[in-house]
């Protein structure tokens, strides 16, 4: 998907540098391995090498593929050209470097290189069997674009310039190609890793539970539980004690011997029921 992304000024809260440190860092490092692989020639070597190739990474103990295949990308002349490695590093550029000023250097590269690394190992449990290298930073940007549409759920982009879009509206419709494009036939593009990227996003995201929080949840259950214990108890004590008074009432009026053996049985019951609980009290 091609698309150029301007802010609305309006919406913003403050205005991003234009190249933050981390941001200026891995786009330097990605684009410096893109030209070196292109001057070398050599992208079969490097893909299969520092690629991440599902059926050779556990089996052949190549346990750095998951972190160093985020910055090699496809070769100026394959199908989709240089246009791979410029959408990366601009999704990397628009919604990186405001979350980068929000979090500081050292969380946003964190972020970053878990939602890489956690989507290249989810590609690999979906694909294992896989000969293909998987190449790219778009499992971290798809983790960067949810993180910003959560942050900036309102914040409105313009694509091409002219389509307006809210940004929690985008990460919907980015996933949504991922989802499908999972369905449909094969394209060359690892859906997978695009949507590993944003799970492993939400997860990051996600509230930590605190133990006050998980002790006051288990208080606030317990005293629950022991009110409803009490009002249904209070309440079998109501009908027992409507039970008793109509027994009473019949004694009265016909004697204990007019009784039927289940009245008996009621009244019995409900003696031993009062007198445990004089007891307790």
């Amino acid at each position: 998907m091609k698309y150029r992304l301007q802010f609305n000024p309006g919406e913003a809260t403050y205005k991003p540098q234009l190249f933050t440190d981390a941001i200026k860092f891995l786009i330097s490092i990605n684009c410096i391995i893109y030209v070196l692989q292109s001057l070398a020639g050599k992208e079969d070597i490097f893909f299969r090498l520092f690629g991440l190739v599902p059926n050779v990474f556990i089996s052949d103990l190549m346990l750095w593929q998951p972190f160093t295949y985020m910055f090699f990308h496809a070769p100026f002349y394959s199908n989709v050209g240089i246009s791979h490695i410029l959408l990366n590093m601009l999704g990397l550029w628009v919604f990186g470097r405001e979350l980068e000023q929000a979090w500081g250097k050292n969380k946003f590269l964190k972020y970053y290189f878990i939602t890489g690394i956690g989507s290249g190992l989810i590609t690999y449990l979906f694909q294992m069997n896989s000969d293909n290298p998987v190449i790219g930073a778009s499992g971290a940007v798809y983790g960067i674009l949810l993180a910003y549409g959560l942050s900036y759920p309102n914040r409105v982009l313009y694509i091409w310039g002219l389509i307006p879009v809210r940004s929690m509206w985008l990460v919907i419709i980015m996933g949504s190609i991922a989802f499908f494009g999972l369905l449909g036939k094969a394209d060359g593009i690892s859906h997978v890793t695009h949507i590993s990227g944003m799970l492993v996003g939400y997860i990051l995201l996600k509230k930590k539970l605190r133990l006050s929080d998980v002790l006051f949840a288990l208080r606030k259950k317990t005293i629950e539980f022991q009110v409803q214990r009490k009002e249904d108890r209070d309440l079998k004590n109501n009908i027992i004690n409507k039970d008793v008074d109509k027994i009473l009432e019949k004694i009265k009026a016909v004697g204990f011997s007019g009784l039927s053996n289940e009245e008996q049985s009621k009244l019995y019951e409900a003696s031993k029921k009062m007198s445990k609980n004089r007891d307790r009290d």
